[in-house]
Parts: C-alpha cells; structure tokens; sequence
C-alpha cells in the first residue's frame, strides 16, 4: 500500500476468465450491470443522454458502504468515460478526481481483465479517517477483486 501522505493512493485486481475477450470486454462497459457483481457500486446508469459507452459518456453509480449487515454510508457518483479501445482499455473519472481503469488482454483463448483506480493522497481528515483508521484502499482492492470474480462466475456459466 502507497504512504498516504504523500503518494497518489492506489490498488489493482486481475482475474482469468475463459470467455472470448468481446464478452468480457461487453460485460465490464455495460455500467448498467455493475450492480450485479460489486459490493459497494450497487446500481449505475448512463446520464445526459449518454446511451453507452464512449469517450464523453457520463454515468451515475449509487454506492453503499457497509460493514456485514451495517450500512455505514450511501453516496451517489457521477463518472465520466474518458478513454476506451474496444477489447482492450476502458477507463473512467469519477467526481472529477478519482480514477478507474479495466485492462483487457487475451491469453491462452481467455482473458485476463485487471481492475484499477488512483486518486490524489488523502489529506486532514480524510488521511486519519479513510487512510490510517478504515484502510479504505485495502478495502477498495478487496472489492475490485470480489467485483472480478462475480463477473468470471457470471461469464463462465
């Protein structure tokens, strides 16, 4: 994990999944169906007239952060796509600051997906609170990884 002082904090997920890499690709940038697989993005949907993914699309996704059956806080983002190369890159900005990316390659006739984000370092408050007390990279790379392994389920059956 980065030092919350002064780096940008960050974290990453991969996961095989023996589906054609058009699939995954599919699945990942249908933000409609985020819900289905992450445990804290819990329902997304495209904004200002966004239909699907492309450069410029906006989304809103409705958050919830809990522990076990404890809701802790709900929270709505708005996300703009800014970059995407079909069957291989899709990468988005959220509220401005925060940034998460897929990776798409195909090993082996499966592909290998990788899921990351980055946003500045924590600051005042929010380094004591989200950085040192809640580990909340640590917990976000937990979640990208639980988001990974539901869409390999969804996909390979």
């Amino acid at each position: 994990m980065n030092d919350v002082t002064t780096q940008p904090v960050t974290g990453s997920a991969t996961t095989t999944i023996a589906a054609p890499i058009s699939a995954v690709f599919a699945a990942v940038t249908d933000i409609t169906r985020m819900g289905e697989w992450s445990p804290e993005c819990v329902a997304c949907r495209w904004v200002d007239d966004a239909t699907g993914p492309a450069v410029g699309a906006k989304f809103e996704g409705d958050n919830v952060a809990a522990v076990g059956p404890v809701t802790l806080k709900r929270w709505t983002t708005t996300s703009e796509v800014v970059d995407i190369e079909p069957n291989a890159s899709f990468e988005f900005i959220a509220e401005g600051y925060s940034t998460w990316r897929y990776e798409f390659a195909e090993r082996d006739g499966a592909t290998v997906v990788t899921e990351s984000f980055s946003y500045p370092p924590y600051a005042g408050w929010q380094k004591l609170v989200y950085g040192r007390l809640l580990n909340r990279s640590k917990g976000m790379t937990t979640g990208m990884q639980a988001t990974l392994n539901r869409i390999k389920e969804s996909l390979e059956h």
